[in-house]
């Protein structure tokens, strides 16, 4: 037998001796595992002849997540030790950090946390190895049996139900790993999971941090029980987790539902429900300007404007298949139009209604109402379409997640030549409008289908289709590309255009979706040129997503600092004393037949007072005017960051101001 083997490493042929695991192949104290034939394994698992094999480092995004498992595990471990009644969840990794819930009879405190931190830091010097070990389904079970919701994901495993669950069991076999003693070898803690691991405790280091408390529902059920949730952060080194909680601090500073309220722009009363928003006058002036902009930028596009109503009978969803495959998203259905006579013989049968979480299935249906000649394409359907999505309350989240929002909703019905072009020219209307609302740094993400999940709807041969024309025009873009398989809707693949903010934050913005499907669904059709008849392509197109969650990732783009042409009051008058304020009116009255939103402050409060409340409310234009600038014609212009320009013209001050908003600039 030969005494070596051979795989490929990084992409290069080379030679290991029979046996070879990682901690042999990397010497490298920043790999923290490797990726084995395109599976992340433990830095333990051993080599096989032929195996594809790369170094993950910590500093990777597979890295990370690996980091921040670990040190939930160890958080759950700390949570055990000094508490031994406290039962387990599930504990993996997110966005910039990690979970882990537990079943306690007494809540955590922000005290807990720093008993926990202690007692973490214990465990991460001792050094503590992760070692993985297969375990049969009964084994499992067995060796936690006393942890009820382990046992639960253990019978669940396989299954579609898994949720966030997934991370600890799934298809194939069972694995726990073991917190082994460097020591004595002795096994100190082990939970369920899938892994991979960090070789040991230690290379955890001092960059976590435990973050904040909350209730979580047992997978994510409302009809489970209620857990207790910690949520912490891991990063590579302490100087990265300090830079972590700087952006978390300047993100909070910049939280809209904050800034809602501080800014009077919007509320969610108790008595309307969760994730049902109302606009205040000053938030509806912005809202109000947004949707302005859109439309007149759609109409010079050329969009036709359409309007539906907000439910519908359940047929039309069926035909859509929103009720096969979304039904979980929607409210329930309202029974209507049943008759009954006085005896209680039902006359006429009900029938069901529901609030539309979709705006498509009326669009199609306008097309629908008459014939149509390729001379008719492109269709481009545009509307402000209100529709309602039941989002679980543990989802529901300020503006970004609601129950009842308005979709900036277009559907465009194109020929199948036109079809690359006009998706073209879509990115491109979508990308310059976004510029125009003050967000400039761009990916592209290309969603596509998960052949595993039943569903997707269409031919192979249709999704292929759909997906190579999106990825050529999103590639032609110049934008870069990230995939993201299994992502897409359940009828077509789609481009969303992903923005950072001004803190760097990715947010999805727009969304491109090519549909094959829904044209066959409702079988439509064009007369094509030479006199047969084809079915049209359909083209989703939501700009903003929803107006709601737009308003709210520019409130915290800009941390309420709106540019002046957005912001609901854009230049307040501050006369010095009383006596100047017919002055300054007049200048006020000159702004607004230009169509500036201005208006004075004629409080009794002192000077600095009115400038200071000002300068909280954001407002873009301060003018104060006195005696000195009576005489000379003149105001003094004071901005929000406090800087001051004395002795402006009245006529270069209106000047300066009108093109400021004509221009979207931001003061």
């Amino acid at each position: 037998m030969p005494e070596t083997i051979e795989l490929t490493l990084e992409g290069s042929s080379t030679s290991v001796a029979i046996g070879t695991t990682g901690f042999e192949l990397f010497q490298d104290k920043k790999v923290v595992a490797q990726r084995v034939n395109g599976e992340l394994k433990d830095l333990a698992h051993a080599l096989s002849a032929g195996d594809r094999v790369e170094v993950v480092l910590i500093d990777s995004p597979d890295g990370l997540n690996i980091l921040r498992h670990s040190t939930a595990h160890v958080l759950a471990q700390a949570v055990q030790k000094i508490n031994p009644d406290a039962r387990l969840g599930i504990g993996p990794p997110i966005t910039d950090g990690f979970y882990y819930d537990f079943d306690v009879a007494e809540p955590f405190t922000p005290e807990s946390l720093k008993a926990l931190e202690k007692e973490m830091d214990r465990i991460i010097r001792s050094g503590q190895r992760f070692v993985r070990r297969v375990v049969s389904d009964a084994e499992a079970a067995n060796e936690l049996a006393i942890e009820p919701n382990k046992l639960e994901l253990i019978s669940l495993k396989s299954s579609e139900n898994l949720a966030e669950g997934a991370a600890e069991v799934g298809s194939g076999e069972l694995t726990i790993y073991d917190n082994l003693d460097p020591s004595s070898g002795e096994v100190v803690w082990k939970d369920l999971c899938r892994g991979p691991h960090l070789p040991n405790t230690r290379m955890i280091g001092n960059g976590y941090s435990l973050t904040r408390l909350a209730a979580a529902y047992w997978r994510g059920n409302e009809a489970n029980k209620q857990l207790q949730r910690i949520y912490g952060t891991a990063w590579p080194s302490k100087e990265e987790l300090k830079a972590h909680l700087e952006r978390l601090e300047e993100a909070a500073k910049r939280d809209h539902r904050r800034l809602g309220a501080e800014l009077d722009l919007f509320s969610f009363p108790e008595e309307i429900g969760s994730g049902l928003p109302v606009f205040h006058p000053k938030g509806g002036i912005i809202r109000k300007v947004m949707e302005d902009y859109s439309r007149a930028q759609h109409e010079k596009a050329g969009y036709e404007f359409v309007y539906s109503p907000h439910i519908t009978k359940s047929n039309l969803f069926e035909t859509s298949g929103h009720l096969a495959w979304y039904a979980e998203g929607m409210f329930p259905p309202m029974k209507l139009d049943e008759e009954v006579d006085a005896d209680g013989v039902v006359r006429k049968v009900g029938q069901d209604y529901y609030l539309k979480p979709m705006n498509c299935p009326f669009h199609i249906l306008i097309y629908k109402s008459q014939a149509r000649s390729y001379r008719d394409l492109p269709l481009r359907m545009f509307e402000f379409g209100s529709v309602y999505r039941y989002e679980k309350s543990g989802v529901v989240h300020g503006l970004t997640r609601v129950r009842g929002m308005t979709q900036d909703d277009a559907h465009l019905f194109v020929t199948q030549e036109d079809m690359e072009s006009e998706l073209t020219s879509v990115l491109n209307f979508v990308l310059d409008l976004l510029r125009d609302y003050g967000l400039t740094d761009f990916y592209l993400e290309l969603s596509t289908r998960d052949p595993e999940n039943e569903k997707f709807v269409g031919s192979d041969a249709i999704w292929e289709a759909a997906t190579a024309t999106l990825e050529k025009v999103a590639t032609d873009s110049g934008l870069q590309l990230v995939p993201d398989p299994g992502g897409a809707a359940f009828y077509g693949p789609k481009i969303s255009v992903q923005a950072r903010d001004a803190i760097g934050r990715t947010w999805q913005m727009s969304t491109i979706q090519l549909d094959f499907n829904l044209p066959e669904r409702f079988d439509i059709e064009y007369a094509a040129s030479d006199g047969t008849k084809k079915r049209p392509v359909m083209i989703h197109r939501a700009l903003f997503g929803s107006i709601e969650r737009f308003f709210g990732v520019l409130t915290e783009h800009y941390a309420g600092h709106f540019p002046p042409w957005l912001a609901p009051v854009q230049v307040i008058g501050i006369p010095v004393a009383d006596e100047f304020a017919a002055y300054l009116s007049e200048i006020i009255s000159q702004l607004k037949d230009k169509g500036v939103r201005a208006t004075i402050d004629l409080s009794d409060d002192r000077m600095q007072k009115k400038i200071r409340n000002h300068t909280k409310d954001k407002v873009p234009f301060q003018l104060i005017a006195g005696g000195d600038d009576r005489d000379a014609g003149s105001v003094s212009f004071r901005y929000r960051d406090g800087t001051q320009v004395n002795g402006v013209s009245v006529a270069e001050a209106i000047e300066k101001i009108v093109a400021a908003i004509a221009n979207k600039e931001q003061v």
